[in-house]
């Protein structure tokens, strides 16, 4: 059997409670060419039991760091391209993947990077093709190659900033959908951000 197409990639951190409508909206995917990894990290409740539900490819980590966390996931990955998306957060539609699929099909090894607008926790639209390298890596897709060795900083909080100027550095060549995909919630209590935040642990 041949790599599949994408790797969505899901950090998750005591997200029972929501974890399954992130997943939900991977599965109803119209495009199948793809692996599922959710990595359950420094999670104290049933996450992992969650995530078996939808896939057979759970990791589980103590990092306590999303950032760690997803190059869990970077380095378990088979995929062509490389998508993030967060544990309680989710697709807006049953077509992100066939949508990024037709850009990454039609350009191949002259394109890195793919980005999509995005709600921002239920009150903003942010445009991409505005502001393309924005720091938020789960309104993008990367082709694997590109990435290479490239991975998250082990830092507790806005690994995301890091990574994204490491990857800005190594000049991408970007394709800016107009495309409306990805739900951005409001931060949840208990979440890795929202712990970090607060400068505490569970």
């Amino acid at each position: 059997m041949g790599k599949p197409f994408f790797s969505v990639i899901v950090p998750a951190h005591n997200s029972e409670l929501y974890l399954a409508r992130c997943l939900a909206s991977v599965e109803r995917q119209t495009f199948m060419d793809y692996e599922l990894i959710v990595v359950c990290d420094n999670c104290r409740d049933n996450t992992a039991g969650v995530a078996n539900f939808y896939t057979d490819k759970v990791i589980i980590t103590e990092h306590g760091m999303d950032g760690m966390a997803r190059n869990a996931g970077i380095d378990a990955a088979a995929g062509r391209w490389i998508l993030f998306l967060d544990d309680d957060d989710w697709w807006i539609h049953e077509y992100v993947l066939s949508e990024i699929h037709k850009v990454a099909d039609r350009y191949g090894s002259a394109l890195d990077m793919v980005t999509f607008d995005f709600i921002w926790k239920g009150v903003g639209y942010v445009s991409t093709q505005a502001d393309r390298m924005n720091i938020a890596v789960w309104s993008k897709a990367f082709r694997r190659a590109f990435l290479g060795g490239t991975r998250f900083p082990a830092i507790a909080f806005t690994s995301d900033k890091p990574f994204m100027d490491m990857i800005c550095a190594k000049h991408p060549r970007v394709y800016a959908m107009n495309r409306l995909m990805y739900y951005y919630n409001f931060m949840r209590e208990g979440s890795q951000t929202e712990v970090h935040k607060r400068g505490g642990a569970d």
